[in-house]
């Protein structure tokens, strides 16, 4: 494991040390009046940080997958209105309602918020 540790350590010294010479080309190049030119060791410049870090946080695989389980979601029993599953009979309470389903906007009381139902402001009732 130590000789992956320094394995990864070295690579990432050494994009680093190619960073290092990309600013100073980009800067050189800019002071020579290169113009676009400079942009090419300018861009080595700030994309290789990015790809030294990832190489060197990317080490080995496991071998082997003892410890690891695939993940398996406890979710309840999904009830279907209309079937009956074991231990339910048709004793039930009275007034049990079907499962409504998701809420749509149109299942609800068409009069309970159109304003039918508010007393005009100032607290008088009009007649009309």
């Amino acid at each position: 494991m130590s000789e992956d540790i320094a394995y990864r350590q070295r690579r990432y010294l050494i994009m680093m040390g190619i960073r290092v010479v990309c600013f100073g080309a980009a800067v050189a190049l800019f002071a020579a009046g290169a113009g676009w030119l400079t942009a090419i060791p300018a861009v080595g410049a700030i994309v290789i940080p990015y790809f030294a870090v990832v190489f060197a946080n990317g080490g080995r695989e496991p071998t082997s997958t003892r410890g690891f389980r695939a993940y398996e979601p406890r979710l309840p029993v999904r009830r279907i209105p209309g079937e009956q599953g074991p231990g339910q009979g048709t004793s039930g309470p009275a007034d049990a309602v079907a499962d409504p389903g998701p809420f749509t906007g149109s299942n609800q009381d068409p009069g309970a918020f159109t304003g039918s139902n508010q007393k005009p402001k100032g607290g008088q009732e009009t007649t009309g």
